[in-house]
């Protein structure tokens, strides 16, 4: 199983709100299209963001796991709502959910292998998650 590192508070808006689009500036790998991911909050703040409601606080975390389902462009970001941005690759996520704990990871760019470990200490949760 893969992660995907993204700042907070994008992490935060995709498991504790609606965003089911993850921007980005490359095209997800044909590999990973249909993958159950782990979603983990980088050590840094997006200063720049700007989202309304709650938000997950926490930083250096697994704070989720989710299914990416497709990859498309948009020129004007429309196409997925208020979570769209323009010229940027839509990777949209179906199957969200928030891990009750955090489990703590150092992150990397692109999609990274994290260890046994924290693999199944994410998905412990999953288990117990009530869908």
């Amino acid at each position: 199983m893969r992660a995907l590192t993204i700042r907070q508070p994008w992490a935060g808006a995709i498991v504790h709100q609606t965003k089911r689009v993850e921007n980005r500036t490359w095209k997800l790998p044909a590999a990973h299209h249909g993958a159950r991911i782990l979603i983990h909050a980088g050590a840094q703040p997006d200063k720049n963001a700007q989202v309304e409601g709650p938000n997950l606080d926490v930083y250096g975390a697994i704070v989720g796991i989710a299914t990416v389902t497709g990859c498309h462009w948009s020129d004007d970001g429309m196409c997925c709502g208020p979570w769209g941005f323009e010229n940027a690759y839509h990777w949209t996520l179906t199957d969200v959910i928030a891990l009750p704990e955090p489990v703590p990871a150092k992150g990397a760019l692109g999609f990274w292998k994290p260890s046994e470990e924290i693999v199944n200490a994410a998905l412990r949760q999953d288990t117990a998650v009530a869908w």
